[in-house]
């Protein structure tokens, strides 16, 4: 206690403690606190170990669910997503393959030739005339198929085809509720085990066309069989119930990943290992989802019959209602790359080292020919340079902020944001090195374990 009764303050008693212990004591203080520190590390490593792996195992999943919800929520995304599917010259041949069946399907060839044999013999015509007639029905039919083929091919790889596409879609874009969820009505139906595109809209055209031309047996095609088989699967009812999942959770997945992730790298006692680690787990995940991606491609394939839909069709298809989720996991493996670049090269590596001595150099010399130039940047300069890592912290929140406000980042999106502030720190390093101080010691980049302050401390 001190002179006014009050206890002292720890650290003052603190001496007055440590003389009051032995040095066999002393000793083994000093190892029950350095027993206590290893197991308080070694329980944020576990800790974040933990942490990560569910952020790895929910990546995926994530990115899943993220395009899920743009796909059910969003009009505008799902059209720009199915709107490229009648542009496929794949997809629009075995479209009007379908469709001229259905309207050959429907004009009883064998019926004209017995007409035509009646009226001949009504006409006096000969026996052998009469008879013949019959044998016109193959010829009669290659000819009309061939003909409407040919009117119903300019309709489906017409502009108005692709217009009436774009716009049944926009009024049915709950196609991927109908599939994932059971719910709803749309251009795409789920019958059983089967995935089918009702395409009633443009067979309604393609019928309207036909008529005008002169095959008024068009007119006639069954209004209840105007539908193009997608896929056909045992699995169907299984793969309704993990995207129905998957639906409900949203937006709320990607959140918990990225939460889990931060919560690591937090708690882990190296935060840039850490980061380091997170980054290239989830690269690793991408990479696996991409795999996954090839396969489900390859079992969609096999799932369809060649009657059904050609394999070219079905894999146009395919391509192209996952193409924005492709490109996310891609996007997601670049940032990836990308974060664990930048957590070694703020490392204490050699190759680390190395590097931010060269850019130290390089714009260290930038800076003194600017300001020989005459282009000091005095006191703005050596504000930059006494607070380099405040400023190059600033310079990656405001490209992490762009990637995040970024609707639909692509790879070139996020190799662009990279560039950008990877140029806006080489600008600042420019600046601070044109003041009036003295430039920062080679080898000390900034916010590196020698920066600007330790350097000044050396000095």
């Amino acid at each position: 206690m001190n002179s006014s009764g009050a206890p002292a303050p720890e650290g003052r008693d603190r001496p007055a403690r440590d003389q009051a212990l032995s040095a066999s004591e002393r000793a083994e203080y000093d190892r029950m606190l350095k027993a206590a520190r290893v197991r308080h590390r070694r329980l944020r490593y576990a800790g974040a170990s933990v942490l990560l792996l569910l952020a790895f195992l929910l990546a995926p999943l994530a990115v899943v669910a993220a395009w899920l919800d743009d796909q059910v929520s969003d009009t505008d995304d799902y059209v720009r997503t199915v709107a490229p599917i009648a542009s496929e010259p794949a997809v629009q041949d075995a479209v009007t393959d379908r469709l001229t069946k259905r309207v050959v399907g429907n004009i009883d060839v064998a019926a004209l030739t017995d007409s035509l044999g009646e009226a001949l013999d009504q006409a006096g015509a000969p026996p052998r005339v009469v008879d013949n007639a019959d044998m016109l029905t193959g010829p009669l039919k290659n000819a009309i198929t061939s003909s409407v083929h040919d009117v119903v091919s300019r309709v489906v790889r017409s502009d108005q085809f692709q217009e009436v596409w774009r716009n049944a879609n926009r009024r049915a874009h709950a196609a991927v509720v109908k599939v994932l969820t059971g719910q709803g009505n749309s251009a795409v139906k789920a019958s059983g085990d089967t995935i089918e595109l009702d395409v009633g809209t443009l067979v309604d055209d393609v019928k309207q066309r036909l008529v005008d031309q002169g095959y008024e047996r068009a007119a006639d095609i069954p209004s209840t069989d105007r539908t193009v088989p997608l896929l056909e699967t045992r699995k169907l009812d299984q793969a309704r119930d993990a995207m129905r999942v998957l639906d409900v959770l949203g937006v709320w997945l990607p959140v918990a990943a990225v939460a889990l992730a931060a919560l690591a790298v937090w708690t882990a006692p190296a935060h840039r290992v850490a980061l380091m680690s997170a980054a290239i787990g989830v690269g690793v995940m991408m990479i696996l989802l991409l795999v996954g991606l090839a396969v489900m491609r390859r079992i969609y394939l096999d799932s369809v019959p060649p009657s059904t839909l050609p394999e070219g069709a079905a894999a146009d298809v395919y391509d192209t209602l996952v193409r924005f989720l492709r490109n996310s996991a891609v996007t997601l493996l670049v940032l990836a790359v990308v974060a664990t670049l930048a957590g070694y090269l703020y490392g204490p590596g050699r190759g680390a080292r190395a590097v931010r001595s060269a850019s130290t150099r390089a714009t260290g010399a930038v800076g003194g020919a600017v300001a020989r130039g005459g282009l000091r940047t005095g006191g703005a300069g050596n504000w930059l340079d006494g607070h380099r890592r405040w400023t190059t912290g600033v310079a990656i929140a405001a490209g992490a902020l762009a990637l995040v406000l970024w609707n639909h980042p692509s790879p070139g999106g996020v190799a662009l944001v990279f560039g950008i502030v990877v140029l806006v720190m080489a600008l600042l390093a420019v600046l601070a090195a044109a003041s009036d101080g003295p430039p920062p010691p080679a080898g000390q980049g900034p916010g590196g374990a020698g920066g600007p302050a330790a350097g000044q401390a050396r000095a």
